[in-house]
């Protein structure tokens, strides 16, 4: 498996992609929710904005290309899922689940989409 990203909660989109990309990271996916940036190896993380059910916590995500079956085969280690495997309007496959903290984990599927959906943007500061 292969560590993907961290997805970092935020209140103010605009301010907080600002802010990063005058650190020097590329923006690759721009929208009033969500932003994603690229670091220079290839690997990304992204900001969506606060909601009530994770306001000060960080989602991670873990990417596997036979999600199906790694989701079946956690499941019979006895781990519960919150969802199983599903296709996603961002053209990602995704199951979740939850630590014994709470935090939360995406175990995903992107592909290419990962840093190449057809919505793609590439902005510098």
């Amino acid at each position: 498996m292969n560590l993907n990203q961290v997805t970092l909660p935020v209140d103010n989109m605009a301010l907080c992609t600002h802010f990063y990309r005058l650190l020097g990271f590329l923006q690759i996916v721009d929208t009033p929710h969500y932003a994603r940036f690229e670091c220079p190896n290839g690997a990304t993380f992204s900001l969506s904005l606060s909601d009530c059910e994770q306001p000060n916590g960080a989602t991670i995500y873990f990417e596997h290309e036979q999600l199906d079956e790694w989701v079946t085969q956690l499941q019979h280690k006895g781990i519960t899922f919150t969802e199983l495997p599903q296709d996603k309007r961002y053209l990602w496959r995704e199951a979740k689940l939850q630590d014994p903290s709470g935090n939360k984990i995406i175990l995903y599927w992107a592909g290419e989409n990962r840093l190449n959906p057809p919505w793609r943007v590439e902005k510098r500061a």
